[in-house]
């Protein structure tokens, strides 16, 4: 019996501190692992609260936005001198509201345009389905397919867009207007005899037939003509101004366009651009939201010219303003345009805009920094 008692006296003390061992192990593990768990459930529930503090509306544009940078942007930006192009800050701010934004897209089509597949897809005014034949003549005439030599060879641009509301009349913007590297203009508003207040720098005017100067003295010397087209008729056009031809037109003028349009183009072919199409099928079905309409052309589908241009500047330019944007409607007799006595009241809804999305769309450009309006008419 003495082996067997000295054995389990060997025993016993083990399995106690085996037992005593395997117990605080338990205890240990059980610890850590509710801890690890409460860890877990407490990241996940500020991952939750992040996400639902982050809403994006149906277009992806983010919804209160206090339209700050990252602070490695801000300290970039805010070492620069005042006044001092910022470059990449339109990007940048549009990127911080609307994070699907990719920047890259040329202002003007080249002899590259069919590798554009989005723009390949659709007719005038989204794309150049059918086209190709007219477009590939222009462009072997006209040679050219940027801005100029000295603008796209800056590291840096600063644009500006002139609208044509009434809202730029009286407002001595005209020496703050030339400032800017690129000013563009849009269809004929004129700026002779109103330089005080819209300026007298013009590096391109966008139009389509029916918007273009008639008078061929009212062009400003030096300034690119930019050619939106929004229906093949305007591609036709645009041939006969760059190869100087005779435009035949019915006695009415309206072949193809709802009014009567330029007969000549004041302009050598190397200073013609055709628009990239892009910029209207972004603004309209992705920025705005528009109706798709298989697109085609339909009522209320259309963006206007001038969120056109800033679609296209918001690509191509590191800093963006506009002037001359935003109708007060609560001002029926303030003035339409700042160049006539048109007023307010004279405007109708149109069949092709939808005056009320665009503004929405704007609205949250201007008030996430993204664009600066200098006339403050956007947010009235």
């Amino acid at each position: 019996m003495k082996p067997t008692r000295n054995v389990m006296l060997v025993l016993c003390p083990m399995l106690v501190l085996g037992f005593l061992y395997y117990s605080s192990g338990r205890l240990h593990l059980c610890y850590w692992g509710q801890r690890s768990q409460v860890d877990m459930d407490s990241s996940s529930s500020v991952g939750r609260l992040i996400a639902a503090s982050i809403v994006f509306d149906k277009q992806g544009f983010l919804i209160k936005s206090d339209g700050k940078l990252p602070l490695e942007l801000q300290y970039k930006y805010g070492n620069l001198s005042k006044g001092e192009c910022k470059p990449g800050y339109s990007e940048a701010k549009m990127t911080s509201i609307y994070p699907r934004f990719v920047r890259p897209a040329s202002m003007f089509l080249d002899k590259t345009y069919k590798r554009l597949s989005k723009i390949s897809l659709y007719p005038p005014p989204f794309g150049i389905k059918s086209q190709e034949k007219i477009i590939d003549l222009i462009l072997g005439q006209t040679k050219n397919y940027g801005l100029a030599a000295d603008l796209d060879s800056m590291s840096c641009k600063r644009c500006i867009i002139i609208g044509n509301g009434g809202i730029l009349f009286n407002k001595s913007m005209g020496s703050k207007i030339d400032e800017y590297d690129v000013v563009i203009r849009l269809n004929g508003a004129p700026v002779s005899g109103y330089e005080k207040d819209v300026g007298s720098k013009t590096t391109m005017r966008i139009t389509y037939p029916e918007g273009a100067i008639q008078k061929l003295e009212l062009y400003e010397k030096g300034s690119l003509f930019v050619l939106s087209a929004f229906k093949p008729p305007d591609f036709k056009w645009l041939r006969h101004m760059v190869f100087k031809e005779k435009l035949q037109v019915s006695r009415r003028g309206t072949d193809g366009f709802w009014k009567s349009v330029a007969r000549a183009v004041p302009r050598e072919a190397a200073d013609i651009r055709i628009l990239n199409p892009y910029f209207i099928q972004e603004a309209a079905f992705q920025f705005i939201g528009l109706p798709h309409n298989n697109g085609l052309m339909g009522r209320g589908n259309i963006p206007t010219l001038g969120t056109v241009a800033i679609t296209m500047a918001l690509h191509n330019c590191d800093e963006v303003a506009v002037a001359g944007f935003g109708y007060d409607m609560s001002k029926p007799h303030a003035p339409l345009h700042y160049y006539e006595k048109l007023k307010m009241s004279a405007i109708k809804d149109s069949w092709t805009h939808n005056i009320l999305k665009e503004k929405e769309f704007l609205r949250k450009l201007v008030m996430a920094g993204v664009i600066q309006d200098l006339t403050n008419g956007i947010l009235h």
